[in-house]
């Protein structure tokens, strides 16, 4: 069986591979079984005609979005389960403390050399504060746990209510109880837009929006006017449009940080994808049930 990668020098992360895979960095009619990143977009109607045998994707990110419309019908498309859970997580914890303690405010003052210490935003811990997580999967479970020390209580929101979640039909009354909100869901045509402005007006003021899922799941247009309002902050890695234009209101909208959908891009993302992709085509080759199949 012939398994295709893009990085030829994560080969290595795949082992122990089973007898007879064989692993190439050029489409070939034999391939069964890709690995892909964000990297292969622009060439993806190429590439999938050129394996007509291919059965399995495997996506090195977590949401498959800009990859199912291009697969060919009958191919399994698998995301990345757990390779981006603490990066991801620990991305969404620092924009908390930095927007929660009005950090950027203070690195503004920094660079123009001024000692200022207001007395009427300083800023606050989050003891005691309620967190919402949209998009309760594994990702939201690894940032539940990183945020349960600092004292907070967290909310798992879920499509359907399940163990440590609750369903998202309880937003009406859980959104006015939360301090931060955090927008992990991915994109489906059920989940575009699924922030908007009826979303936003039920957010306590001065509650914060942390978007680490993907930038169509929030109303832009109904975002910034409810940032220039000042009912709500937010903490964006994904934006709609992505990237953000030069010049694009959001840049100089107030009570935001922004960031270049960086969130799960730490220098060891590649290995870990590739080793989770070694399970999987273990797993594969044993007939075993694989992680992830969005499709």
């Amino acid at each position: 069986m012939k398994v295709f990668i893009l990085d030829a020098d994560c080969r290595n992360e795949l082992e122990p591979l089973p007898e007879g895979v064989e692993v190439v960095t050029e489409p070939d009619p034999d391939v069964e079984f890709a690995v892909l990143n964000f990297a292969a977009g622009d060439r993806l109607p190429k590439l999938f005609e050129a394996m007509p045998e291919l059965k399995v994707v495997q996506a090195l990110s977590a949401g498959v979005d800009w990859l199912l419309p291009g697969v060919p019908q009958g191919v399994t498309v698998c995301r990345a389960v757990g390779v981006h859970d603490g990066p991801v997580s620990e991305w969404v914890v620092a924009a908390i403390l930095i927007m929660r303690r009005r950090l950027v405010d203070h690195i503004g003052s920094q660079r123009e050399g001024r000692w200022v210490r207001s007395s009427t935003d300083p800023g606050d811990d989050l003891d005691g504060v309620t967190v919402l997580i949209l998009g309760y999967g594994s990702i939201g479970r690894t940032l539940a746990a990183r945020l349960t020390p600092f004292g907070v209580r967290v909310i798992g929101v879920a499509r359907h209510a399940r163990e440590g979640a609750r369903p998202v039909t309880e937003l009406p009354t859980l959104l006015p109880q939360a301090g931060v909100v955090v927008n992990l869901l991915p994109l489906t045509p059920d989940t575009e837009r699924f922030v908007d402005a009826d979303f936003l007006k039920r957010m306590k003021k001065g509650a914060l929006l942390v978007n680490a899922g993907r930038g169509k799941t929030v109303d832009a247009d109904a975002l910034l006017e409810s940032l220039r309002s000042g009912h709500v902050h937010a903490a964006l890695d994904v934006t709609d449009p992505e990237p953000l234009p030069n010049g694009h209101p959001l840049w100089s909208a107030p009570n935001v940080l922004i960031t270049p959908h960086i969130a799960g891009s730490t220098p060891r993302w590649r290995s870990r994808g590739y080793r989770f992709a070694g399970e999987q085509i273990r797993r594969y080759v044993a007939g075993e049930p694989l992680f992830g199949v969005e499709r």
